[in-house]
């Protein structure tokens, strides 16, 4: 009997391999089958993209080909998220693993096929394919020729209105171009600015003077440069103006028998220009190839006539090629005075209209920041205003961005900015239609939306270029083009942060609706579900539908703000099949444990911002966060997680992980969660019908928080082994040293790709910090290190530091700067906090010998002496100097030659009771600022001495001049010198917030925090 079991359980063990070995075998041929489909269908993509490209140009003036184009766009969207699909669950695992997913292949398998009937139904329909190509082909001229015309007949709209704002703009350019100088080499002067700015007309208005300006030049051309212009016609035309049509006729006779060359005309030109003094407008110009075409070819190679050359573009960086930086003109934007009177002008209103209808000038101020000082868009706007009554006013404000769309007056406001668009390279296309996802007026981070567009695969690199430098480049081209405007810029010149203009922004989401690239769901507005868009952004409070709008097609969810109702399923939906991106920076509602658990499942995720505010109630990462390969940056700051898990040294792509719970202290500095202890008495209570329910997950998260951290007061969060395997990290913060062991803190220093790092040691061993100083030698690609502890006086084991560094945040006890300071040749901002530096010591000698430091920030008593001397020959490159909360310090002094670039000086918290001395000395001094906490003696001195100073800086007091002014008295009787504050009448200079009677900490903030990487 029990043979008979054993032979039956062999025999069914034996039928079973047999069918999964076939079902195995089926396998085999499907996956087989599914790879070659795969091929097919990626090589029709890349023609797919190739069409979409060609037809760019062209789409918005053929309803046939933008209709073709938005089909083809979507089945590329398809078998890109196809693609996808295969590359997770087929390509990225190994065989044994595939023949555990059999659901999955099967179902991708069926999408291949689906895909690939589409494909062939296109392809046999080639014919029209290239009709369509063959209509755009034809009107490529016609197009071009039609933007000509939008923007010659948007420059005279400007022209005609008589421009208000534009006097002092036109005598900076006439005194830039030096017409009265005598001879000398030619100069090349640049007019740069955004599309519909006035470029045009200003450069018209030095043009037409002809009493002040052309007189001064033999001979004068315009030429307007279209991006398709023929150089053999705009020889013509330029020899025409230039030397006359007899010359022309002249130049053609010799020619006479033999085809016309490029190079026969430009000899010509240059021959006759050598000796004359001309001057030259090239309006609107593109491209570099085309001003080293236009330069090459006409113009002399030396000219010693004191000739002049005007270009206008919306391309800074094309501007920097062209010309010197002392011969660019930035053209701004009007001031709200000239803009309002641009308005009234061109609306046929006045000021007094406006004082008598209050309403009007509510709408007035709200479509003066619409347009944002736009000379275009005041006066389009301002057209269709002359036509409507005053009471009118407030609904044609309400319409303006979907005027734009459909109102003929509004065609070529929104044919300039298209225009700006049209010309952009095919990968800044996607780029800048991404920034709709944005609200109005949004302060946008370059950190943020560069991360953003990596994830989404607009930003392309070859040959081993940092991606990022690449995505950053995209960037700062965005604002070279006008397309976006700088917002924050640090001493260095770079851009942190940008806005889009208002009028911009509209015809962007009007392109991005279009396209379905971006859906933004705000109000109560009914979303277009059915559309296939692949980019959600919620704005407001009043998303109500908002759960019905997910779909398995979004690639990023981003969210702005509120919402009125309560989510009825969790962030992370499992509906987000193909999400790439969850942004919930600005996010306003509560984000709980429950939210993130599926994470794991989502496994095309590659950018996910959890830090929402003060409503992350996260207590931790799910282990399944190891399952998301493709995860590059990882921002789960401001959360009540304490501790990484160790799946997320699986995560081989992540490139940007910060980190950083939530901690509060009281009175006595004992570091607690706010009112831990009582609610831990009150917790039972909580869960009853009495209880409070949006307290539940705060106080489950805080209490959590306490049992994981220990009840340590650090910020930072405590990291496995394992962490080393995270090849390509970029950016690690915030690493709590004492918590995590010794082996994942030596394991910092196999990041070799680290570029920013934050630690916090305090209460670490000796030992384990000195660990620490070690991997900080291996970053050799470091550029931003911040250490927080009680005591840094463990960091003098370092004796190689990092060669690159740029940033240094130290926080804790030094007593003396370490000897490896005189090596950091590059940094450029230090932040020293509690560092007890000694007076007489040797640190401000080793700080002031760095030879590229500019910003230096003393908080917290980082100097402990009485006096802080800046000595001659010291701070070469400093332009700014935070002191604050220095209680001992009582002088302030600079020496003659010291610090010659410095710029700006911001004091708080210290009473200067010997005073700011020596201002005198430092030549590039803008500003100094007294904030809160801030006493100087001889105040009037000080005084004094900025308004005798050459350079006219400003004396910038937070309150008023009694609050800051000391003066030292000697008692007689007691021969004791007192301190006493004297009220001596207004300050030099009040803040805002002192005019207006309110405290406010952000006078006192520079615009150099590190919140970006570089």
């Amino acid at each position: 009997m029990a043979g008979t079991t054993v032979s039956m359980a062999m025999m069914m063990l034996v039928g079973a391999i047999s069918k999964a070995a076939s079902a195995a075998a089926a396998e085999m041929s499907l996956l087989m089958g599914v790879r070659k489909d795969i091929w097919f269908i990626k090589d029709e993509l890349e023609t797919m993209y190739a069409f979409l490209l060609a037809t760019e140009a062209t789409k918005n003036k053929n309803i046939l080909l933008k209709v073709w184009a938005k089909q083809i766009r979507d089945l590329a969207y398809g078998i890109e998220d196809c693609l996808d699909e295969f590359m997770v669950h087929v390509k990225s695992h190994s065989l044994s693993c595939q023949l555990f997913k059999i659901k999955d292949r099967h179902r991708i398998a069926n999408q291949i096929r689906n895909l690939k009937s589409r494909v062939e139904e296109v392809s046999s329909r080639n014919t029209h394919y290239n009709k369509i190509m063959t209509d755009a082909s034809n009107s490529v001229d016609k197009v071009n020729s039609y933007m000509e015309d939008i923007r010659s007949h948007s420059a005279g709209n400007i022209d005609e209105a008589e421009l208000v704002g534009f006097v002092k703009p036109k005598e900076e350019l006439i005194k830039m171009m030096d017409v009265n100088a005598g001879d000398g080499l030619s100069k090349v002067i640049c007019v740069v600015g955004m599309g519909g700015l006035g470029k045009t007309t200003l450069a018209r208005k030095l043009y037409e003077s002809k009493v002040n300006i052309v007189s001064k030049f033999s001979c004068c051309a315009w030429v307007t440069v279209s991006k398709s212009f023929s150089k053999i016609e705009m020889l013509k035309d330029m020899i025409r103006q230039l030397l006359g049509s007899g010359s022309l006729k002249k130049c053609l006779n010799e020619l006479e028998g033999k085809e016309v060359q490029v190079d026969d005309l430009g000899n010509y030109l240059r021959e006759e220009l050598v000796e004359k003094r001309y001057f030259i407008v090239l309006d609107d110009l593109w491209t570099i190839d085309a001003w080293k075409g236009i330069t090459n070819i006409a113009f002399p190679v030396s000219n010693n006539k004191c000739s002049r050359v005007i270009v206008t573009t919306r391309d800074v960086g094309l501007a920097e090629q062209c010309t010197s930086e002392s011969l660019i003109y930035h053209l701004k934007h009007l001031q709200i005075s000239d803009a309002t009177n641009l308005l009234l002008r061109k609306s046929r209103k006045t000021r007094e209209d406006m004082k008598n209808d209050k309403k009007m000038k509510i709408v007035v101020t709200k479509i003066m920041k619409k347009c944002g000082g736009l000379p275009l868009a005041i006066l389009t706007i301002g057209g269709i205003l002359a036509t409507k009554k005053l009471t009118e006013s407030e609904s044609i404000y309400k319409q303006i961005p979907s005027e734009l769309e459909s109102n003929p007056s509004l065609e070529a406001l929104r044919s300039i900015v298209t225009l700006s668009y049209n010309y952009l390279p095919s990968h800044l296309k996607s780029c800048f239609l991404y920034l709709s996802l944005f609200p109005e007026d949004f302060e946008i981070k370059r950190r943020r939306v560069v991360e953003r567009w990596i994830v989404e695969g607009f930003v392309r690199t070859n040959g081993g270029v940092n991606i990022e430098d690449v995505g950053i480049s995209y960037f700062n081209e965005l604002i070279n083009r006008s397309m976006i405007q700088p917002s924050r810029v640090n001493m260095e010149g770079i851009v942190k942060s940008c806005r889009v203009h208002d009028i911009m922004r509209d015809v962007m989401v009007s392109i991005s609706r279009d396209e379905n690239f971006v859906n933004i769901a705000s109000g109560n507005a009914a979303s277009p579900v059915e559309q296939n868009f692949r980019h959600v952004s919620y704005h407001g409070s009043k998303c109500q539908n908002i759960d019905t709008y997910w779909c398995n097609n979004v690639r990023s969810v981003t969210v702005f703000g509120e919402r009125s109702i309560e989510q009825s399923s969790p962030v992370f939906s499992h509906d987000l099949r193909m999400l790439r991106a969850m942004d919930l920076e600005d996010a306003q509602f509560k984000i709980t444990q429950k939210d993130i658990e599926i994470i794991g499942l989502l496994r095309h995720l590659k950018y996910v911002n959890i830090q929402c505010g003060s409503n992350s109630h996260v207590c931790k990462l799910p282990r399944s966060i190891g399952k998301l390969q493709y995860l590059q940056t990882l921002d789960i700051r401001n959360t009540y997680i304490t501790s990484l898990p160790a799946e997320i040294g699986k995560l081989q792509s992540l490139h940007s992980l910060r980190c950083g719970r939530k901690y509060w202290h009281n009175d006595s500095d004992s570091y607690v969660p706010i009112g831990c202890l009582v609610d831990t008495l009150c917790l039972p209570m909580m869960f009853t019908p009495l209880g409070n329910p949006d307290l539940h997950d705060y106080l489950i998260a805080e209490l959590r928080m306490v049992y994981s951290g220990r009840w340590f007061k650090s910020e930072g969060l405590r990291v496995p082994k394992g962490i080393g395997n995270l090849k390509e990290l970029h950016i690690l913060e915030v690493v709590d040293i004492k918590r995590t062991c010794r082996r994942a803190t030596k394991e910092l220093g196999k990041l070799t790709q680290l570029q920013k790092l934050r630690v916090v040691a305090e209460g670490a061993s000796t030992k384990k910090c000195k660990i620490l100083c070690a991997a900080i030698e291996e970053l050799s690609s470091l550029s931003s290190l911040g250490v927080d502890a009680g005591s840094l006086k463990w960091i003098d084991s370092i004796s190689c530091p990092p060669p690159f560094l740029r940033t240094l945040k130290l926080d804790g006890l030094l007593g003396e700067v370490p000897g490896w300071f005189k090596h950091l040749m590059n940094l450029v901002k230090l932040y020293l906090k509690g560092s007890h530096m000694k007076e007489g010591g040797k640190s401000m000698e080793i700080l002031g010998a760095l030879p590229n430091l500019m910003l230096l920030h003393q908080y917290s008593n980082s100097y402990g002496g009485e006096k802080l001397v800046f000595k001659v020959g010291s701070f070469p490159k400093l332009r700014k100097l935070d002191v604050f909360l220095h209680c001992k310090l009582t002088e302030l002094r600079f020496e003659e030659g010291t610090s010659p670039y410095l710029e700006k000086i911001e004091i708080g918290d210290c009473m200067l009771r010997s005073g700011i001395i020596g201002i005198q000395h430092l030549p590039r001094l803008n500003e100094i600022s007294l904030g809160d906490g801030c006493k100087v003696a001889k105040l009037g001195l000080l005084q004094g001495e900025v308004e005798a100073h050459p350079n006219h800086p400003v004396l910038r007091l937070l309150w008023g001049r009694g609050y800051h002014d000391l003066r030292v008295v000697t008692d007689v009787s007691s021969a004791a010198a007192q301190v006493i504050e004297v009220a001596t009448g207004p300050s030099v200079v009040l803040s805002e917030q002192a005019a207006v009677g309110e405290r406010s900490s952000q006078v006192l903030t520079g615009s150099d925090s590190e919140d970006d990487l570089r």
